[in-house]
């Protein structure tokens, strides 16, 4: 399994990104974080927003579809997304992630 973030401006766009995820099953649980407080260099000047995490749990069969699809739709310019594998994953929430 995997597990992968991103980051919106709004509760809403969140939300969107979340829901596709989950309709086209590319993700098996989806979770917003919201607010948090980000603080990052942008074209030269330190900048700091209320921004809204999800945090993908997902097959890593799916990742790269997943990715393709949080890029296309995402709103900013240039997204946020990380992924890493998980290696210790419990028996019975990996056998309902894999269905």
């Amino acid at each position: 399994m995997k597990i992968a973030w991103t980051t919106t401006e709004t509760l809403d766009q969140a939300k969107t990104l979340a829901n596709l995820a989950i309709e086209k099953k590319l993700a098996v649980c989806a979770q917003i974080s919201s607010p948090i407080l980000s603080i990052y260099q942008w074209k030269g000047e330190i900048e700091e927003s209320t921004e809204h995490r999800i945090t993908f749990k997902l097959l890593k069969s799916n990742q790269e579809a997943l990715q393709k699809l949080i890029i296309a739709n995402h709103p900013y310019d240039t997204p946020q997304w990380v992924a890493a594998n998980l290696s210790d994953v419990g028996d019975g929430y990996r056998t309902w992630a894999e269905g």
